[in-house]
């Protein structure tokens, strides 16, 4: 019997701050090896949802699973599991891409031989190799979007979470990004990612599901909701679903 990548029964989330939850007995499995995307306007709740799946935030009830192994209950284990590639960048600007690497690297507990050969293969992926001793409070938000993926991806992780990974780019940075995502889903990495960006979801996306005030309205094959739902793309299918049109940021 497989088990499902993300396995998240009966959850429950809100802010102290608002009322009433921001999910409510929310179901959902994502299988190994998919990529998975999670979509709906600002506001929806998808990064809320993505934040309690890596254990950022925790449920009033429900449980969380990645890969079978409860994450509020073994914290420890289940952060090897993942990456997060955040929308906000996470890595610090004074450093380099090098010096950001080894640091990172060291955090997540990589030998030191290990981080070298990882960091050397990764700038060189993302195009950073020419750069790697400069800092990068000197880069170009793209090349910014690239080390914030490399950090996610250092320690290969077998679930890897996208929040917003293009936002901002350039179409070349777009492409180079979206590329090696596919690479990595080929290599048996899980896809977790969510965009403003619908042309970019139907390009990397086989799975997806369509979140509203907190709800998921519909998930399943992208390209077998498309087919029920006699729409040709991802826009058209949720203006059909709710009754809005689709806003980016």
């Amino acid at each position: 019997m497989s088990v499902s990548a993300i396995s998240i029964r009966n959850l429950s989330f809100s802010y102290q701050q608002q009322q009433g939850n921001c999910f409510s007995n929310l179901n959902l499995e994502i299988g190994e090896g998919e990529r998975f995307g999670l979509f709906g306007p600002n506001g929806a709740g998808k990064t809320t949802l993505m934040n309690c799946m890596t254990g950022l935030l925790q449920p009033q009830s429900g449980t969380i699973e990645l890969l079978g192994i409860p994450v509020l209950k073994h914290r420890g284990s289940v952060n090897h599991l993942f990456g997060l590639v955040p929308q906000e960048f996470s890595f610090y600007q004074e450093l380099s891409p090098l010096e950001n690497l080894e640091f990172f690297g060291a955090w997540y507990g990589l030998r030191r031989n290990e981080i070298k050969e990882r960091a050397t293969m990764l700038l060189k992926i993302l195009s950073l190799d020419l750069v790697k001793n400069k800092q990068v409070q000197q880069f170009s938000g793209g090349m910014k979007r690239r080390m914030n993926l490399a950090i996610g991806v250092f320690h290969k992780p077998q679930i890897l979470f996208l929040d917003e990974p293009t936002v901002g780019v350039d179409v070349e940075t777009r492409q180079a990004i979206i590329s090696y995502l596919k690479e990595l889903n080929n290599m048996g990495t899980t896809l977790i990612y969510t965009s403003h960006q619908l042309s970019e979801a139907e390009e990397l996306c086989d799975r997806a599901a369509l979140i509203d005030a907190g709800k998921i309205i519909v998930h399943g094959s992208l390209s077998a909701l498309l087919l029920q739902h006699k729409e040709a793309q991802l826009e058209g299918l949720y203006l059909k679903l709710t009754g809005k049109k689709y806003e980016g940021l």
